[in-house]
């Protein structure tokens, strides 16, 4: 069944679904991890990522920008819990989105001058920084280029890893201080880990509904909804198999698909995989284990 929703014109690149299309709006929500020392991570991710926690217990914290009052992260805890194994499925890493590039200018001088350890990229549709917290679980923080300036090649969007101009990146920051994240961040996408491109494209193209972005990207597939770059990545780049249940890992994150989480989750059970109907949303679990929870808003 075609979507009935999608926003405005289709974007001059990228291949839709034959069926169910995930609408324009649909953007990543939270994301959620299981870390094996909560107090360490959240210092990290307060004083060095510049979260801020919303609310806390003790084996749960949440955090996100207090000026927008959205959850960005939830981290989660438990007994028995250890650091993640290298080259597990599942999460390679999520990505914080700054709203502009002086923010990205401002968080690299923060880290050059907490001495953190940091990856860099130009990926032509944006500029990206690249750090593991304390449990070995990726993260990228990245700024946008304008739209107007991404490219594309007979319907193909052009993504590369190139390397970044740190300095000009921070002489955008103007010499303005970090100050945390700022309003506006979001979690702008996921990638992850699959044991098969093929199997992965089933799942998110053609059942949840994603549109294909970039195909030629060695070992790589991205989708998006909406004409975005991507909302999500995923890779063949991990032997396996799937982090297990005492390892720190993703445990679930978040798509909202505004008025269309049930129907991609129909969509999803239709091609045969197996979903759950509750009542904060709809889970859907791709074929290694990663669950996925489907919202029509946050």
């Amino acid at each position: 069944m075609a979507n009935e929703h999608q926003d405005g014109p289709p974007p001059e690149y990228g291949i839709a679904p034959r069926g169910f299309r995930l609408p324009a709006g649909t953007h990543v929500g939270a994301v959620h991890l299981q870390v094996s020392d909560l107090p360490r991570s959240l210092a990290y991710y307060e004083q060095v990522i510049g979260l801020q926690t919303l609310t806390a217990t003790s084996d749960r914290v949440v955090l996100g920008v207090e000026a927008d009052g959205r959850t960005l992260l939830s981290l989660h805890t438990r007994p028995g819990v250890v650091p993640a194994r290298r080259g597990a499925l599942g999460l390679y890493h999520f990505a914080i989105l700054l709203p502009n590039r002086p923010a990205l200018g401002r968080f690299a001088m923060h880290l050059s001058e907490r001495r953190v350890r940091v990856g860099m990229s130009d990926h032509l549709v944006s500029e990206s920084l690249y750090l593991s917290d304390p449990d070995g679980l990726g993260i990228e923080v990245y700024a946008d280029r304008p739209r107007a300036l991404w490219r594309q090649r007979d319907r193909e969007l052009l993504m590369a890893t190139e390397p970044l101009d740190i300095e000009d990146v921070i002489a955008s920051a103007g010499g303005r201080p970090w100050s945390g994240m700022p309003a506006g961040t979001t979690i702008g996408h996921m990638h992850l880990h699959v044991g098969d491109l093929a199997e992965g494209e089933a799942f998110y193209h053609a059942a949840l509904g994603f549109d294909k972005t970039v195909w030629s990207y060695p070992g790589a597939l991205f989708l998006a909804a909406g004409g975005y770059h991507h909302h999500l990545g995923t890779n063949i780049w991990s032997p396996g198999p799937a982090a297990a249940a005492d390892e720190a890992r993703l445990l679930e994150w978040e798509l909202v698909a505004p008025a269309n989480a049930a129907a991609a989750a129909n969509s999803v059970r239709l091609a045969g995989y197996v979903t759950e109907d509750t009542a904060a949303g709809h889970v859907v679990q791709d074929p290694w284990g990663t669950r996925l929870r489907l919202l029509d808003s946050v």
